[in-house]
C-alpha cells in the first residue's frame, strides 16, 4: 500500500483547510485509514480515523473542528480542517491499517 497525503499549508487562525491521503492497492479500501500529527518537539498523535465502513473516531482537541470521510471508489481519505488554532500546527501523516504510513504535509497555523 503506497500512501500520499496532501493539501498541506499556511493558513490564519480561524481558517480551513483539507487534507487528502490517497492510497493505492486493494488493501487501502477494506483498511482502517487514520490520521496522526507531529508538532517539532513533541510525539506523533493520534488526529482521527475512519474504518471501512465509515465509523469515525477523533481526539478530544479536534471534535466538532474535524470532519474524517472517505471516498472508496478514489481510493482517498479526507480530513476536513476548520477553526484552525496555531497549536494544530504540525506534520500531518494518513496511516492504513497497522503497517502503511504516507509521508507528512506540513500544516501552518500562523496569523
Amino acid at each position: 500500500v503506497q500512501l500520499q497525503a496532501s493539501g498541506g499549508g499556511l493558513v490564519q487562525p480561524g481558517g480551513s483547510l483539507r487534507l487528502s491521503c490517497a492510497g493505492s492497492g486493494s488493501i487501502f479500501s477494506s483498511s482502517v485509514v487514520g490520521w496522526y500529527r507531529q508538532a517539532p518537539g513533541r510525539q506523533r498523535e493520534f488526529v482521527a480515523a475512519i474504518t471501512a465502513g465509515g465509523n469515525t473516531n477523533y481526539a478530544d482537541s479536534v471534535k466538532g473542528r474535524f470532519t474524517i470521510s472517505r471516498d472508496n471508489a478514489k481510493s482517498t481519505v479526507y480530513l476536513q480542517m476548520s477553526s484552525l488554532k496555531p497549536e494544530d500546527t504540525a506534520v500531518y501523516y494518513c496511516k492504513a491499517g497497522a503497517l502503511y504510513w504516507g509521508k507528512g504535509t506540513q500544516v501552518t497555523v500562523s496569523s
